[in-house]
């Protein structure tokens, strides 16, 4: 709405001149408290007011839309130009003024409205619709004491105390249901009194950043009219019965466990009753699914109220939990505190419908759960075909201090509208305390609103009073209504307060004591609503007490049925996670090869353009340069063999998503997956077209925001919802990998040992110093090893029939070094019985190395072709010397150990020297370490004085081995 913001201050620059000169009125400063409904801060003087003084416009101007008229002399031009000739002005105006004219004739009342009133009017009307929220109670302390915007004031439009009972006609303006459609004359009072109670009540909204009229117009239909908050006393029963829940579930627990960190909801109890209605009317909408994230404030009363988690198992985790049952395939983990955990669950809503309701695990870091949850919604309307994104849903709840804080909440928020990002919007509530641990909001943001990021996207900002709880759930409502309807974001701020500190056992008034000070005397909001329906005669006394003991009573059957609680069913286990194993089963090795012929028929499609499809020449011969390598079957590079390894997923069923910064071209200018016409500017993608009417978002491959933490939490949501899909984030540099630490350090190596959830995403990071400097070279290989669960002291059961060494670990990391190997390790993600995250140290020089070949042979199952080995074809652990050395070998004086492009340059070196003595083995898996493979080369040179090499930073692996390692130089 830029076009109301510089042309009301047009107006009110030429009116507030004009007035001044007449002495019509005296400003004071006004600074209420957020309870002052009254539009009488200007004190107003009997003295009439002259009309502004007219200024001549020029006729150019005279045809400007209706909306972008911006002064009342203006408006005198355009009445003159249209009485001449109703032509000469744009149709708006002509609208306007036909049926302005039309209306006074007939309506003597308002016979004296000039069109400059009409005009100022419509300014009152917008001001409100603009700056109410500053002027609306949402503090439910009363501590916050805003200035008003002189905008607010009746009398900087010329309008005094005898205006306030003269009607005017307010028809000829697009506004509002009770603006315009019911009542087109209204006297000034009513219309300051509908404003007042519409724009500065219990609810404050900012919508008028929003540059699309019609959702502003929608917006106002809802805002305006007052009937749609009017709730009948069912309404009021079932949403009294839910915060009465929300309310005794706090105290509950704060009797049991009265030293227990639970991080309650105290304070802001209406989220309950809120998010149920939400989900009601989402569901009613026709929301089948919605992924929650949220931190640890309210979390264990969003389990057990919404999305209900068994409140024995609840309270059986707060007495220390029971150990599970010996059942077959039970996953255990580290665990973690129970304010961390998820769960999801199948919901009844009050409309007859069910609603499948999901909380994703989340960790201690605030906010770093908002691009998984983004992520795994996606993944969801990708495998439910919702093409219109109206049926999954995800809901993030916030904190005040980091909403505003955490830059990853704005990396977030920066997907909603990309095309291979979007989920058709998400709700954000924010659970406004006022304070964010110990840090006043003057500390913790500089702007006005903890909400204010969202602005950034056109996001309606509703903001609620915690206290009224029907105004709460109200906006939720209306939040859920305007996803469906726009499919957008749009953000809830519930300015509640913590009723104790961050924690029940830390002291707030430290540092908060004027704050606490009114809080311990404040009611509840459930002891607010319920003297609120008592009054009102719609709930007698009799009925909350029976809703209370209720209550009190299911919650006593659920804590003593939590003394025998037993965890037993493999919850870990979602629909499509069915027949995975857990790390306590063995799973079996399979082959990753694939038939020649289907070798053949997919390179084909994945090196064929369209003949009327005009690529940049260059990129025309990589094309036909790689058709050759899949005609002849020799010199394929670690493109093809990539595209290789996508296309026979593909084949084969699987969904195959790649997705980073500036990924379908590829970094290094080596992947090319999407080509662009060089006249048309049209896109071509060959992985789109391996099969005959190929779903075209089975493989997506998508350049992303420039974003590592955002993008990376997105992918690893995706890849958690399906194991049926390889789901991949490239780093346009691998130390770039650093800006997403926190999904690598809390969900990546650790998320499956906490919270029991497999994902199989694969990392890839450029590595290498290739002459680009030191930001561009490494990969920080070394951090992934640091943090990877492989015990260097310890060698675990290496037996093929007993091996359990990859399941056990928390991740793999590989250097791989040839293009066969590099897509036997991305099949061997999807061709396995569990999942596991794989970090691949992806090469730059090595992409157009001439020695870093495979043949199509390498990539096939035929026994007997080179990569066939007695297991079959898979994906090389180790690769051993490719000098043909026997089982057993006398003649070598050094073994080098190497991973990575280094083998080619002692390969070269060891070439030029003629060094036959010397053999060079390539660990290609670093995590786990292959001890068996390491054992087995070095069985085959027995000699007692040979000298062992290693040359990559892992040798805390070698430890325990060379410790019995006889006469090893090492």
């Amino acid at each position: 709405m830029a076009w109301f913001r510089a042309g009301s201050g047009v107006v009110k620059l030429a009116i507030r001149r004009t007035l001044s000169q007449s002495s019509s009125y005296v400003m004071r400063t006004k600074v209420a408290r957020a309870q002052n409904q009254q539009f009488h801060t200007t004190v107003f003087k009997s003295k009439p007011q002259s009309a502004p003084i007219p200024r001549p416009v020029p006729l150019s101007r005279l045809t400007d839309s209706f909306l972008d008229g911006t002064s009342s002399v203006y408006l005198e031009e355009l009445q003159r130009a249209w009485e001449k000739d109703p032509n000469s002005v744009d149709e708006s105006w002509d609208n306007f003024f036909r049926n302005f004219v039309g209306r006074a004739t007939t309506s003597p009342g308002i016979s004296g409205q000039t069109i400059q009133e009409s005009m100022r009017l419509l300014l009152l009307v917008r001001a409100y619709q603009v700056y109410g929220h500053m002027k609306a109670k949402l503090d439910p302390l009363d501590l916050e004491h805003r200035p008003i915007p002189d905008d607010l004031d009746p009398a900087l439009y010329g309008f005094t105390e005898a205006d306030l009972d003269r009607e005017f006609f307010i028809g000829v303006w697009r506004m509002s249901g009770f603006l315009s459609e019911n009542r087109p004359v209204q006297s000034l009072r009513s219309i300051l009194t509908r404003l007042e109670q519409a724009y500065c009540g219990s609810i404050g909204y900012e919508y008028m950043h929003i540059a699309d009229r019609e959702k502003c117009n929608w917006l106002r239909d809802k805002i305006e009219t007052p009937t749609s908050r009017q709730y009948n006393r069912q309404r009021r029963e079932v949403i009294l019965d839910r915060l009465i829940w929300s309310t005794q579930f706090e105290n509950f627990l704060a009797t049991k466990w009265t030293a227990a960190k639970r991080f309650g909801l105290e304070g802001c109890e209406t989220l309950i009753p809120g998010m149920k209605e939400m989900f009601d009317r989402s569901a009613d909408l026709g929301v089948e699914s919605i992924v929650i994230g949220m931190s640890h404030r309210g979390r264990l009363n969003v389990l057990g109220n919404v999305v209900r988690k068994p409140l024995r198992q609840i309270f059986s985790e707060f007495s220390g939990g029971t150990k599970p049952v010996n059942e077959v395939g039970l996953y255990t983990g580290t665990g973690d505190v129970k304010y961390h955990l998820g769960t999801s669950y199948d919901r009844p809503t009050r409309g007859g419908k069910r609603i499948h309701l999901s909380l994703v695990a989340n960790p201690s870091h605030l906010e770093a759960v908002d691009p998984v949850v983004v992520g795994k919604t996606r993944a969801k309307q990708y495998y439910s075909n919702d093409v219109d994104r109206t049926k999954n849903m995800g809901i993030l709840i916030h904190g005040d201090g980091s909403f505003a804080g955490q830059g990853v909440v704005y990396e977030t928020l920066h997907l909603s509208a990309l095309p291979n990002y979007t989920t058709g919007g998400t709700i954000h509530i924010v659970v406004n305390n006022q304070v964010a641990f110990t840090t006043d909001p003057r500390s913790g943001r500089s702007s006005q609103y903890c909400t204010d990021v969202a602005k950034a996207l056109s996001a309606p900002i509703f903001h609620v009073n915690g206290d009224d709880v029907e105004a709460v759930v109200y906006v939720c409502e209306l939040a859920a209504e305007w996803r469906q309807t726009f499919h957008t974001d749009v953000v809830v701020d519930i300015v509640c307060y913590r009723r104790f500190g961050h924690n029940e056992i830390d002291e707030p008034s430290f540092t908060q004591p004027k704050m606490y000070k009114v809080i311990r005397n404040h009611p509840s909001a459930l002891e607010i609503y319920q003297n609120k329906l008592l009054e009102s005669g719609q709930v007698s006394k009799e009925d909350v007490d029976k809703i209370n003991s209720k209550v009190l009573s299911i919650l006593n059957e659920e804590f003593l049925a939590s003394k025998d609680y037993v965890p037993r069913r493999r919850d870990w286990l979602s629909a499509y996670w069915m027949g995975f194993k857990s790390p306590e089963q063995l799973s079996r090795i399979r082959n990753t090869g694939v038939k020649p012929e289907i070798l053949k028929n997919v390179g084909k499609a994945i090196t064929t353009i369209p003949e009327t499809f005009k690529p940049h020449r260059a990129v025309k011969r990589i094309f036909d340069d790689r058709a050759k390598m899949i005609e002849t079957g020799e010199g394929i590079d670690w493109a093809v063999g990539e595209a290789l390894a996508f296309a026979t997923l593909l084949v084969e069923g699987n969904h195959v998503r790649l997705s980073g910064q500036d990924v379908e071209r590829g970094t290094f200018s080596h992947r090319h997956a999407v080509l662009h016409d060089q006249e048309t500017g049209d896109k071509y993608c060959p992985l789109d077209h391996v099969m005959m009417n190929q779903n075209e978002e089975m493989f997506t491959v998508s350049n992303s925001s420039l974003s590592e933490f955002g993008v990376l939490g997105f992918e690893l949501g995706y890849s958690m919802e399906n194991p049926n899909s390889l789901v991949l984030w490239e780093a346009q540099f691998g130390d770039f990998a650093n800006g997403a630490q926190v999904i690598f350090d809390q969900f990546l190596s650790s998320g499956e040992s906490k919270w029991l959830r497999q994902t199989g995403l694969v990392v890839l990071l450029p590595h290498g110093y290739d002459g680009q400097g030191p930001e561009h070279s490494s990969a920080r290989l070394e951090r992934f090893l640091q943090m990877s669960d492989d015990n260097p002291y310890v060698i675990p059961e290496m037996d093929p029939t007993l091996r359990k060494q990859i399941q056990e670990c928390n991740w793999q990391v590989v250097n791989v070094t040839t293009p066969a190997n590099y897509f036997h390790v991305l099949r061997r993600q999807i061709h396995r019985e569990f999942r596991k995250p794989l970090i691949v140290m992806s090469p730059k020089n090595l992409l157009r190395h001439k020695d870093c070949k495979s043949n199509l042979s390498e990539f096939d199952d035929v026994q007997g072709h080179p990569g066939f080995d007695k297991q079959g074809t898979r994906f090389k652990r180790l690769i051993k010397d490719q000098n043909d050395h026997s089982d057993l070998e006398e003649g070598i004086r050094r073994l080098i150990l190497c991973s990575g492009k280094v083998y080619y340059e002692l390969d070269e070196e060891r070439k030029k020297t003629n060094g036959k003595d010397i053999a060079i083995c390539r660990v290609e898996q670093l995590c786990p370490f292959p001890y068996d493979l390491v054992q087995r080369e070095l069985k085959r040179y027995p000699s007692m004085s040979f000298k062992l090499t290693i040359i990559f930073s892992c040798l805390k692996y070698f430890n325990p081995y060379l410790s019995n390692t006889r006469n090893a130089n090492v």
